[in-house]
C-alpha cells in the first residue's frame, strides 16, 4: 500500500511540475509562433499597400478585387514624368504655370518675361514615358501570384474592401483595408491564446488581427501595427 502510495505521489509530483512548466512555457512558445507569423503576414500587407498605392496613381480608385489588382501589376504600366527645369519667381509671379510653360508660343512668350523662347524650351521640359508597374514598384523576381494568400495558411486569401469616403467638406476620397484576423492566420497555435488575445483587442476596441488601411476613417494606408 505505501508504494503504491509513493508512486501516485511521485506521478501527482511529476504532473504538477509539467503543468507548471507548461503554465510559464505556453505563453512564451505562442509568443515566439505568433511574432514568426506576424512578421510574414506584416510584410504581406505591405506589399499589398505599395501596389494599392500604384494602382490608385494609375487609375485613381483602389480596388477590391485580388486578381484586378494582380492583372494591374503584371501587364499595366505606370507614368513616369521626367522635369527639367523649373519656374523663376518672377516668371511666377507672373502667372506662368508649367501647364503654360509647356504651351508657350512666340506671341505671348514675352508677356512672361522669356525673350528667347527656344532657349527656354530647351532648359525647360516635361518628358513622359511609361514603364511596367511590377519591376518599378516591386523589382524584378518579385512572385505577385502569391500576393493574395496569408502565410503559413493554404488557401487563405487577405479579406480587402474598398469604399468612397465623404469628408465634411463634401470630396469624396477613395479607401481600402486588406485584413487577417487573429484566428485565421494563427490557427494550430494555442487555441487560449488566440481567444485571449482577439478579447484583448475588442475590449480596446481594435480589429482583432492584423490590418492595413480603413474603409471608415482615412488614416494614410496605416498599418495597426504602426
Amino acid at each position: 500500500m505505501r508504494i503504491a502510495f509513493k508512486t501516485l505521489l511521485t506521478i501527482a509530483s511529476i504532473m504538477l511540475a509539467y503543468m507548471c512548466y507548461r503554465s510559464i512555457m505556453d505563453p512564451i512558445e505562442f509568443e515566439q509562433a505568433k511574432a514568426e507569423r506576424d512578421k510574414a503576414v506584416i510584410a504581406k500587407l505591405v506589399d499589398i499597400r505599395k501596389a494599392q498605392i500604384a494602382y490608385k496613381e494609375a487609375k485613381g480608385v483602389y480596388t477590391n478585387n485580388f486578381d484586378s489588382l494582380i492583372h494591374f501589376l503584371k501587364y499595366d504600366s505606370l507614368m513616369m514624368i521626367s522635369k527639367k527645369g523649373e519656374l523663376t519667381d518672377e516668371q511666377l509671379e507672373k502667372g506662368l504655370t508649367e501647364e503654360i510653360a509647356l504651351a508657350l508660343t512666340e506671341e505671348n512668350a514675352a508677356m512672361y518675361g522669356i525673350e528667347n523662347l527656344a532657349e527656354f524650351k530647351e532648359n525647360f521640359r516635361r518628358d513622359t514615358t511609361y514603364v511596367p508597374v511590377l519591376p518599378n514598384v516591386f523589382g524584378a523576381g518579385y512572385k505577385v501570384d502569391s500576393m493574395a494568400y496569408v502565410p503559413f495558411i493554404p488557401n487563405k486569401k487577405f479579406e480587402m474592401e474598398t469604399t468612397m469616403h465623404k469628408t465634411v467638406s463634401g470630396i469624396e476620397i477613395p479607401l481600402f483595408e486588406a485584413k487577417i484576423p487573429y484566428k485565421e492566420y494563427l490557427n494550430g497555435l494555442n487555441k487560449q491564446e488566440i481567444i485571449n488575445l482577439s478579447k484583448t483587442a475588442t475590449e480596446l476596441g481594435k480589429y482583432e488581427g492584423l490590418k492595413v488601411g480603413d474603409i471608415y476613417s482615412p488614416n494614410n494606408n496605416a498599418g495597426n501595427w504602426e
